[in-house]
């Protein structure tokens, strides 16, 4: 089966996981989503993510899902770049999520940052999700 949005993809299966209070979720790995996942490690919105690879099957990504207090670290995953609508933004018109409180993942000439990380290298890019 082709998918046209991986990286959206693996957002529905953390909101999913999420809302039925797994411990984790499974994922195709890729470079974008293992990139994605490393900044939603380092900002805390999961406990961390392990590559694994079975012979005979594509390489998979385990996403372990944080809660506190019995509610998901992550209240709202939203796709912002779509394959259909691409959006991409300046390091001076990178959008703030919930006033500063959430982040903005952005595709960087540098990597993939947070919009914090991307504003203290002073680097623009493609606005790929929000997370709050």
């Amino acid at each position: 089966m082709n998918m046209t949005d991986p990286l959206g993809d693996m957002l529905t299966r953390i909101r999913n996981g999420q809302a039925a209070r797994k411990d984790s979720v499974v994922s195709p790995a890729s470079r974008l989503r293992i990139s994605v996942l490393e900044v939603l490690q380092r900002e805390g919105y999961i406990r961390g993510w392990t590559r694994e690879e079975r012979p005979g099957s594509p390489p998979t990504v385990r996403i372990e899902l944080k809660y506190f207090e019995g509610q998901p670290a992550i209240r709202e995953l939203k796709r912002v770049s779509k394959p259909g609508r691409r959006v991409y933004s300046g390091v001076k018109d990178l959008p703030r999520v919930k006033n500063g409180l959430g982040i903005t993942i952005v595709s960087t000439p540098k990597g993939v940052l947070s919009d914090a990380e991307a504003r203290v290298e002073k680097v623009g890019g493609e606005v790929l999700c929000q997370v709050f």
